[in-house]
């Protein structure tokens, strides 16, 4: 009784028959409740049936368990029970009596509840735990049944107390502050989704579909078509070319299918996954048609057009609303120009503004040109290219036992790509773009002295402070104890928006495709099985895309740079990602905080990857806490580095 909360005052050993009342009168033992203390008493009771003529108990008994609450408002108090009411249910062997309990004649300072009704149990009642002994037993006579209640031992009788004001271990923990669902959520999954579209991975899985008939890919419909339409139209004037013209159209093919928004419009439980993933919601579930609404509702409606537009592309629109929509492109109204002089389309605006421009914008970045560019990709396969055309480099030529032979398609493919170079991107006006696009440039012999009509001078300062000022905002994040602020965040945001906006005009919509064609068919020629025949390449560095150890290896014979290419490759993925949400979005006209939250949350590997990357790269941490900002071009750190390693 010395670990009890409760005594039994009084003994209590008789039959009752149905409806009758029981006391069990207790009193608490002193010291050990205290006044406003919540005392849950557990009484159990079994059902035994008894058949009549004094006939063994059926086996098959069972436990049932009722909770109360007693609140002790002074020293001593009494609990009635009524059994009012025993019922069978089931048949044959499932058989079981039941016993409903109610509570009878509460006295108002003492005031009994119900937490949860008893229910069946089979396990021993002297093994419970709580209280055992009360038994009904159920005698059949006269086909009338008779229960009678038999109180037992009272030492039986367990109390469980849950004190309010007693000392008890709660195990606690501090969650990171969730946001409210934000619509723009849906436009950062459909760049993510994009971007994944034409990485290159993608690209080699449709280039083995399409050439070599494996795998499986999306759109095939519309992609039979493009290479079909192209294929009469990208003709080269050289002979025996024709596999890599095949290239090439395939590559841009791929593209054109790849790079819209229009394809991501139906979202998946991947998506949602994903999202959840990235983002700490506070306002309920959301599920894949939830993405599907809440997409359609980010969208705005426009003049001239049936299809939505984003929001920063509608207000764009909204200030060349004297200019209509242009339906047809200028290619599509030629090849509906029939011999007989008629046309089978109908009639259209010869000018205005290009609606797939609008509707359906293509989810690429310069800037992921300018990371693989330096990371002497396009150097290594124009060494292999004057190589392979005899021409010999400065010094010990690294490439000197490079002979491909002639059996194999990369040969082929290597002297269309020679024979193609006057219609490529040159390196210089790559370079001038480059700073159009984001004030940065290549350093280099081959590059000279740039004279840029307009470059983006502020773009590396602005861009550098988003991202010094999201690694903050991380910090606020992950310290529980604050609700971390996505102001600082949303006003960096607005400023590379506008930004990047400014450089957004001329080459703008071609330049950067065109040079992503290039790349893609330039790291497809790397990836090629041959090269490893003829560069030293680590076959133990487990690099994630085929091209990137034969770069990796020509670094290393040309003692270009020490830097692992991965970091490049990573510093292009994620800064076209992060480049692509922000020109987008319509962080201008946007307010709210929250927006700004769940964009750095969402985007957290890819800030937090290229901050990283970049440090590798260039030997600039971009989190400094001082404040200061790093705002030299990277290629200036670049040429410092190799400087450096030179020395070494």
């Amino acid at each position: 009784m010395d670990n009890f909360l409760f005594k039994v005052n009084d003994h209590v050993s008789r039959w009752l028959t149905l409806g009758q009342i029981t006391d069990i009168s207790l009193s608490i033992i002193p010291n050990e409740v205290d006044q406003g203390d919540t005392v849950i008493l557990n009484i159990s009771f079994n059902a035994i049936i008894k058949q009549a003529n004094g006939v063994k108990p059926d086996t098959k008994s069972k436990h049932s368990y009722l909770h109360l609450n007693f609140f002790p408002d002074i020293q001593e108090g009494a609990l009635h029970h009524v059994y009012d009411e025993v019922y069978q249910e089931g048949t044959g062997d499932s058989k079981n009596t039941k016993t409903k309990l109610d509570i009878n004649g509460e006295m108002p300072e003492y005031p009994v509840t119900i937490i949860s009704h008893w229910q069946l149990n089979t396990t021993d009642c002297s093994n419970s735990g709580y209280a055992v002994q009360p038994v009904i037993n159920s005698i059949q006579k006269d086909k009338n049944t008779v229960t009678y209640l038999d109180v037992n031992d009272p030492k039986q009788i367990y109390i469980r107390r849950s004190a309010l004001n007693a000392t008890t271990s709660i195990n606690t923990s501090l969650q990171p502050s969730a946001t409210p669902f934000t619509r723009d959520l849906t436009l950062w999954l459909l760049i993510l989704k994009g971007t994944e579209a034409i990485s290159f991975d993608n690209y080699m899985k449709h280039m083995d579909f399409i050439f070599c008939g494996s795998g499986d890919v999306n759109n095939k419909k519309e992609l039979g078509k493009l290479i079909n339409n192209l294929k009469g139209k990208r003709l080269l004037p050289f002979t025996d070319t024709d596999a890599y013209r095949s290239l090439k159209v395939a590559t841009e093919a791929f593209l054109m299918v790849n790079c819209g928004v229009s394809n991501y419009g139906n979202f998946s439980t991947r998506d949602v996954e994903e999202l959840y993933n990235r983002v700490t919601l506070k306002n309920g579930d959301v599920d894949k048609s939830d993405l599907d609404n809440f997409w359609n509702q980010y969208l705005v409606s426009t003049n001239g057009t049936n299809e939505k537009v984003l929001p920063y592309l509608a207000i764009i629109r909204r200030k060349l609303g004297d200019q209509g929509i242009k339906h047809i492109t200028m290619d599509q109204a030629l090849d509906s120009f029939g011999e007989d002089g008629q046309h089978k389309m109908e009639k259209t605006n010869c000018v205005g503004i290009i609606s797939d421009k609008l509707s359906n914008p293509c989810f690429l970045e310069l800037i992921w040109s300018y990371w693989h560019e330096e990371s002497m990709m396009v150097q290594a396969m124009g060494a292999i290219s004057r190589r392979f055309q005899n021409m010999r480099g400065n010094g010990t030529d690294p490439l000197a036992n490079l002979e491909i032979d002639p059996l194999r398609p990369l040969n082929n493919l290597i002297w269309g790509y020679i024979q193609d170079e006057q219609h490529r991107l040159s390196l210089r006006r790559r370079t001038l773009e480059y700073d159009h696009h984001y004030g940065i440039s290549l350093q280099g012999k081959a590059v000279g002295n740039l004279r840029t009509a307009d470059s983006r001078s502020k773009f590396i300062e602005a861009f550098h402070n988003l991202l010094n000022t999201t690694l903050r905002f991380y910090k606020q994040l992950d310290d529980t104890t604050v609700v971390a602020d996505g102001f600082p965040v949303l006003n960096a945001l607005k400023e590379v928006h506008l930004i990047l906006s400014e450089g957004a005009h001329n080459q703008f919509g071609d330049l950067p495709s065109t040079a992503r064609i290039e790349m893609l068919m330039q790291q497809w020629l790397l990836a090629r099985p041959e090269f490893r025949e003829f560069l030293p390449t680590r076959i133990m560095v487990a690099y994630p895309e085929a091209w990137m150890d034969r770069v990796a290896a020509m670094n290393s014979l040309q003692n270009w740079t020490k830097t692992s290419v991965l970091h490049f490759r990573d510093l292009g993925v994620f800064g076209e990602q992060l480049l692509l949400t922000v020109r987008f979005g319509n962080w201008a006209s946007i307010s709210d905080r929250n927006q700004a939250a769940n964009w750095a949350k969402f985007w957290r590997e890819q800030i937090q990857g290229y901050v990283h990357a970049y440090r590798a790269v260039t030997g600039m941490d971009l989190g400094l806490e001082n404040g200061k900002i790093d705002v030299q071009q990277p290629s200036l750190h670049l040429l410092r580095r190799l400087k450096e390693q030179t020395i070494r």
